[in-house]
């Protein structure tokens, strides 16, 4: 079980690193490999799952910007966010795909891998999570910024 940030009702910005467990940390990472993938090569069907991650993860999107490959239809790019970004890297030919989803603040990032699983049908998905910065001196000494403290997903 994953246990993303929640904003304190008081606080109005969405960038503030989190606490869960006693332990901050900047952001969680996911890194995703999709294998047996479909419809990783279809740049229209990948740009609107990329936006339908966003949306689940209750991420805010600044932009999208992708490449489609020649000849093997692979297909590159980035969602970058307010809260960092999604990227991914397709290997059709292989059924393949390497995303990375790395959100901070009150985002849900696992709600995306849920997205990806229903949009491109992989035979199996593989997730590792990073909680980036948890091992910086600064938490050891004391934080300037507060944490948001992390809440138990519904």
């Amino acid at each position: 079980m994953h246990t993303p940030c929640a904003v304190d009702s008081a606080q109005e910005a969405r960038d503030f690193f989190c606490e869960q467990d006693g332990v901050r940390f900047a952001g969680t990472h996911l890194i995703v490999d999709l294998i047996g993938a479909e419809r990783i090569d279809d740049l229209q069907h990948v740009e609107d799952t990329l936006r339908h991650c966003v949306e689940a993860a209750r991420a805010t999107l600044l932009h999208i910007h992708l490449h489609h490959f020649t000849p093997n239809g692979g297909i590159s790019g980035v969602a970058v966010l307010a809260e960092s970004h999604i990227s991914i890297h397709s290997w059709p030919e292989y059924g393949y795909a390497a995303l990375d989803v790395f959100m901070c603040g009150a985002t849900d990032p696992h709600r995306a891998v849920d997205v990806l699983r229903f949009a491109f049908s992989p035979e199996q998905v593989i997730v590792n999570e990073i909680l980036r910065g948890k091992e910086m001196f600064r938490w050891t000494n004391g934080s300037k910024k507060p944490s948001i403290p992390a809440s138990v997903s519904a």
